[in-house]
């Protein structure tokens, strides 16, 4: 079993969805990646928060087997993200961002976590995420998230990030705003001639696209009945994925991929079902296998 560094955004969300409206609720790529991942592995996490952020927050990554010696303290807010969700849950609609102490992150990776075996590097700025591959030794798997916004702003050093990483993750409108191409089938494979070996393909309530080496796996998402919060499903979804990748510890082959996605699809099937990353607080092993053998009967064709 391997380590796992994740490095990204800690911060507090207000959102409002169909289902009603939640203030400063506990969020952030590294949060949501952090708790996910931490089923299967010890995390290593590497983000910066204001002298704001409580401490009880700190105190629950610490019990969940997250390692928050990476984490910066910074004079002055924490990040900060306002959104909402209307008809389409799949799309959220940013209100207000406020960056804060976010806005002068430079990731420094500790000397303990600089061998940790598996890398993701969450939604930040590109030029940021290729100080971290400079500061990390021969990890064995690398993988990238992205949003619409660097892909507009900095498209040629993310780019030069795509062609460092192993993995690429990223959601159905992002694919095709990177590549040009409507169809998510046509697109996984263009994205991959960018660099990544594997491209994981979000397709939110439809589920995923994994490509890699001329094959394509293809899943819906698990049933849920009532999506109340949608935020953070993503970053569920690398936690759970990087999380089993690093606890087989295996070659990086197809196989492995797909058990992967498999798990990180069952992890956000219980984000979106709550506000924030109360879903993944006090969720067990125990209810992971049990909604694993209920997905395996969604996607039986026997």
């Amino acid at each position: 079993m391997a380590e796992i560094l994740v490095v990204g955004s800690v911060g507090y969300d207000s959102i409002t969805t169909p289902s009603g409206h939640k203030d400063n609720l506990l969020g952030g790529s590294a949060n949501y990646f952090s708790l996910a991942a931490s089923k299967y592995s010890k995390v290593n996490v590497v983000g910066v928060v204001g002298d704001d952020y409580k401490k009880k927050d700190i105190e629950l990554l610490t019990s969940r087997n997250v390692c928050v010696s990476g984490l910066q303290t910074l004079e002055g807010e924490t990040f900060r993200w306002t959104g909402k969700y209307e008809n389409d849950m799949n799309e959220a609609i940013t209100l207000d961002t406020q960056l804060n102490v976010f806005q002068h992150f430079n990731p420094q990776i500790p000397d303990q976590y600089k061998n940790s075996g598996y890398v993701f590097l969450a939604n930040i700025d590109p030029v940021l995420q290729m100080q971290v591959l400079g500061q990390v030794e021969k990890p064995k798997l690398v993988g990238v998230d992205t949003m619409n916004f660097w892909i507009e702003s900095k498209l040629d050093d993310l780019k030069k990030v795509l062609s460092k990483v192993d993995v690429l993750l990223i959601n159905e409108g992002e694919a095709r705003e990177l590549t040009g191409l409507w169809n998510g089938i046509g697109a996984a494979k263009v994205l991959s001639e960018m660099g990544p070996r594997a491209i994981v393909i979000k397709r939110g309530e439809y589920g995923f696209v994994l490509y890699m080496d001329g094959q394509y796996f293809i899943l819906p998402a698990f049933p849920v009945e009532k999506v109340i919060d949608p935020t953070g499903a993503g970053d569920t979804f690398a936690g759970g994925f990087f999380g089993y990748l690093s606890k087989v510890d295996g070659d990086f082959e197809m196989a492995h991929l797909k058990q992967a996605c498999v798990h990180g699809c069952i992890l956000a099937s219980y984000t979106v079902q709550d506000f924030g990353v109360n879903p993944l607080i006090d969720l067990s092993w125990k209810d992971l296998e049990a909604r694993q053998s209920e997905y395996s009967q969604v996607i039986s064709y026997r």
